[in-house]
């Protein structure tokens, strides 16, 4: 089910990553995200292909494997996707749907631009990241 504007801003507002955002920003946003639906079992991100989008979970739960080894199942409010972009790299896991999934889609070039206009934003999504290094690092045994 597809959301209008006014519904998807206030879907924003309730994750974890935009409640600081403001009302215009949320709109802003909401422009740009892209509602994609997946079942149980289809792959959102593969592992060593070249990064295209960010995603954000509205409905739903994911696995992230990385060389075929689960190493985090995330759920509602989390987000995948912004390793590949900020370090423009190709992917660094495999993201699959592990229950029938509802995603936000934000292109790489649009979230780049959220995250310079978006200091808030910007400072999530780099404390995501660093908890991701120190658990990657914590379970390669470094």
């Amino acid at each position: 089910m597809l959301l209008r504007a006014d519904t998807r801003v206030e879907l924003l507002r309730g994750l974890p990553l935009f409640e600081l955002c403001s009302k215009r920003d949320l709109r802003r946003i909401a422009a740009i995200a892209v509602e994609r639906e997946l079942d149980a079992g289809a792959e959102l991100i593969r592992e060593g292909e070249p990064a295209g989008e960010f995603y954000v979970v509205v409905e739903g739960e994911v696995d992230v494997r990385r060389r075929g080894r689960r190493v985090a199942h995330l759920g509602e409010g989390s987000f995948v996707g912004e390793i590949a972009l900020l370090s423009r790299s190709p992917r660094t896991a495999t993201v699959i749907a592990s229950t029938p999934l509802r995603v936000l889609a934000i292109s790489g070039r649009d979230f780049v631009a959220l995250l310079d206009t978006l200091p808030e934003l910007w400072l999530k999504v780099a404390r995501t990241l660093a908890d991701r290094v120190d658990a990657d690092e914590a379970s390669d045994g470094g």
